[in-house]
């Protein structure tokens, strides 16, 4: 895409980190912008925050583990304004770090359940409901999928699998615009270290997925890697660093986004190369 004015751009997780400053970086460009979040409060005030500054928007409470959610979401979408040419499908949630370091026979289900709900099928939900209209609708769009470096990098917990599902869907779907010859393109979005407040997700978890992480009852080296990993993001790259990435990518048709530290990067060219040369993965 190269013409942002009075186009639309849709965020999910629009009411804090990444996904707010996106907001803030499409409504700068002159977008109109739909923003969703499963948080009232914080929703409203991202949207007054923006319409403030001269520019269109309008909130839409969406909790996207809900298909019926989206699909409402990208019904308000379309109907307020006729079309949408962006869709950052970038909603997400961590149950602590802890739960990076747990070993997948360990912890609740739920647990899984709640991660690959909101991370994968979250997106998934997005996709479907908005790329078909995109297409009817004929006018150049790009879809950006919010990933991680923990979609390139392996654990078996819930956020790397559902994070890995996030970057084989994206790449799929961009085969299929090209195949298609369409106008709409799609970029995955894999940060590394963000100063967001992910951490923090289960804030929202719904009492249906299961108690919230009892960090002090998993295993120390756990919980001491919970509190290493916890003071790394907080050093991490501001929001708005991931934001110009994403504003870039799509002006530019680029496909792979990471905004992410050296040494994370080189924890995946090792990964790759591993992969390529057939060798046993290389431990952490």
């Amino acid at each position: 895409m190269k013409d942002f004015t009075d186009r639309v751009a849709v965020v999910t997780g629009a009411a804090s980190g990444i996904g707010l400053a996106a907001a803030n970086r499409f409504a700068d460009e002159g977008m109109k912008v739909v923003l969703a979040d499963i948080e009232s409060e914080p929703l409203a005030m991202a949207e007054a925050a923006i319409r403030a500054r001269g520019s269109t928007a309008i909130a839409v409470r969406t909790n996207v583990m809900s298909e019926e959610a989206v699909n409402k979401l990208a019904d308000a979408a379309f109907g307020a304004f006729g079309n949408v040419h962006i869709v950052f499908n970038n909603a997400g949630v961590a149950a602590t770090a802890a739960t990076l370091r747990a070993r997948a026979w360990e912890g609740p289900l739920a647990d899984w359940d709640w991660t690959l709900g909101v991370n994968f099928m979250g997106v998934l939900y997005g996709v479907r409901a908005f790329v078909p209209r995109m297409l009817e609708n004929g006018e150049e769009g790009h879809i950006v999928n919010t990933a991680s470096m923990a979609g390139l990098l392996t654990g078996a917990n819930p956020y790397n699998v559902s994070k890995h599902g996030v970057v084989c869907l994206t790449e799929g779907i961009y085969k299929d615009f090209r195949e298609m010859s369409a106008k709409i393109s799609a970029s995955v979005l894999c940060p590394g270290l963000i100063n967001t407040s992910i951490l923090d997700a289960e804030r929202n978890r719904d009492e249906g997925f299961g108690a919230k992480t009892k960090v002090q009852e998993l295993r120390p080296e756990v919980q001491q890697f919970a509190a290493g990993f916890e003071a790394a993001l907080k050093a991490g790259y501001p929001p708005e660093y991931v934001a110009e990435a994403v504003f870039n990518a799509i002006r530019d048709d680029q496909f792979y986004v990471f905004p992410a530290q050296p040494n994370v990067l080189e924890s995946v060219r090792v990964r790759m190369t591993d992969i390529i040369e057939q060798r046993n993965p290389t431990a952490r």
